[in-house]
């Protein structure tokens, strides 16, 4: 009571009002803030037309960001309880599933140079609406699904969602053309929209897969699928009636003799080669670390919930390693953080061996608080070591075929995270780690950790560059006629796709 006479007081002696006048205008302030990113999706979706802002949202936010989330805690539940598959075959079956993302040339390519019905976009997200719900639904609806028609079905979805994110990657690339001072915007739309959905999809997640199962969640994987269908009919597109359907062998050939001529450079190929070395003995036993955290005898016996929760927190640490990253060691030389980065993803690792091994109880600290820290620093410091690559990735794709070279690149990195995973399950077959022996496991993660070392061996393959300059050579800029030659300014811009895939996803 004292201090609201006091504040009556105080407004008897100031009959300006300016302490109410500050007040206000401290509200103002904060509902400003609010209301910021109201006005900037207002604003992009003025200037570039609603139905691309709903198209990135539904697929970088809705599709890839909160529908991978569920469909990776799923489909871990699904092989285990499920199919009952051994750690190691887990292992190897999510590396198939991850293939259409590998050919994502080839699907930037039709998208760019193959229009149907006289759409070049649209059509595309359709097509991968409608495999997404049909791969969905046969997973969903069938309780004892052989294993090989699960495993493409689950390929089958994993293209859907492949095909669509290479679509909207060619339509942000052609607006960021069209409108060059809206560019950063709208990385920063795929970014957020991103970020956003796979925090909500991995809290969402466990609780989900406890409540209705693995297979309900695939029912659940439907909805993202159908909303990307829906981004096929809704999305502004010019009609092009009389597309010279002639010249596509020819643009094939163009592309692909170009991405070869440029792959044969030795300032080219040597980072490409470290890039896959790097991320291929990074070995990825996940599935085998996923069985033990859920087994009740030998490991910490973690439910849906909490290992839904673990991941979510994951998420939130590779954001972090992104914010660190971009404000305080984007300008350092390529080796010298490549270096440091490789060096600390490594040695993050050996958390992993501490758990396995319990000694985080020896000290007092809970399983479910450690791995939280674990996960944590895990997905910051993969982040890290990803984002420099990704930027050196970006620096040797040559003018003219930029956009499907980076696609091309992509392709290499998930490659390597392809034998990385296959690596991985040979790996635990090899220890015999299985679905309830994991005697092992301890050991499988010190040789992981030790192979993530080894690259710091091969970077002399790395230039010592900077983001800031020049890799390629001035006389190695391809032109138009030496990679893809399109008379059209429209088919030049179109070619720009993929560029955003800052995932390698």
């Amino acid at each position: 009571m004292g201090g609201v006479t006091m504040q009556e007081d105080e407004n008897l002696e100031d009959p300006s009002g300016e302490e109410a006048m500050e007040e206000n205008q401290h509200n103002n302030g904060v509902c400003g803030c609010l209301c910021i990113p109201v006005h900037w999706f207002k604003m992009l979706s003025r200037e570039m037309h609603w139905s691309f802002v709903f198209g990135v949202v539904s697929v970088y936010g809705i599709s890839q960001g909160l529908g991978g989330a569920l469909a990776s805690v799923g489909t871990k539940y699904y092989m285990k309880d499920v199919q009952k598959v051994q750690p190691s075959e887990a292992q190897v079956y999510a590396g198939i599933t991850s293939i259409p993302w590998i050919v994502k040339p080839i699907w930037g390519l039709l998208t760019d140079v193959l229009p149907i019905l006289g759409y070049r976009r649209r059509p595309y997200f359709i097509i991968a609406g409608f495999i997404g719900v049909i791969s969905m639904l046969l997973l969903s609806l069938h309780k004892n699904l052989h294993l090989v028609l699960a495993l493409l079905s689950l390929t089958a979805g994993s293209a859907g969602v492949a095909i669509a994110d290479v679509t909207i990657d060619a339509c942000v690339a052609q607006n960021s053309i069209s409108h060059p001072s809206l560019a950063a915007d709208m990385q920063s739309l795929c970014a957020f929209s991103s970020s956003v959905g796979a925090l909500f999809g991995f809290s969402i997640s466990g609780i989900f897969v406890h409540l209705l199962g693995p297979m309900g969640v695939f029912g659940l994987m439907t909805l993202p699928a159908g909303l990307v269908i829906l981004v096929g009919f809704l999305l502004d597109e010019p009609h092009m009636p009389n597309f010279a359907y002639r010249q596509v062998n020819q643009k094939f050939i163009d592309a692909g003799n170009a991405m070869w001529t440029t792959l044969k450079s030795e300032d080219v190929w040597r980072p490409c080669l470290y890039m896959y070395l790097s991320l291929a003995l990074s070995l990825n036993i996940l599935e085998g670390m996923f069985y033990w955290y859920t087994d009740s005898k030998d490991g910490p016996s973690f439910s849906q919930e909490n290992v839904g929760f673990i991941y979510s927190i994951g998420s939130v640490g590779s954001l972090l390693g992104a914010i660190l990253y971009q404000y305080a060691l984007k300008d350092y030389a390529f080796r010298d953080l490549l270096f440091w980065t490789q060096l600390f993803y490594g040695l993050s690792g050996m958390l992993d061996l501490i758990l396995i091994l319990r000694w985080n109880l020896k000290f007092g600290i809970p399983d479910y608080f450690f791995v939280v820290i674990v996960e944590s620093i895990a997905q910051m410091t993969y982040r890290l070591k990803w984002m420099p690559m990704l930027v050196l990735s970006s620096k040797l794709c040559p003018s003219g075929i930029e956009g499907t070279f980076f696609a091309l690149l992509m392709s290499l990195d998930n490659l390597g995270l392809l034998s990385s995973s296959w690596g991985g399950g040979l790996l635990l077959h090899v220890l015999n780690i299985t679905r309830t022996q994991f005697d092992n496991l301890w050991l499988a993660t010190l040789i992981r950790n030790i192979l993530r070392i080894a690259p710091l061996c091969l970077l002399f393959l790395v230039p010592r560059a900077d983001p800031n300059s020049s890799i390629l050579p001035t006389d190695h800029s391809l032109s138009a006629k030496e990679g893809i030659e399109t008379s059209e300014t429209d088919e030049n811009i179109e070619l720009v796709s993929l560029v955003n895939s800052v995932d390698g996803k």
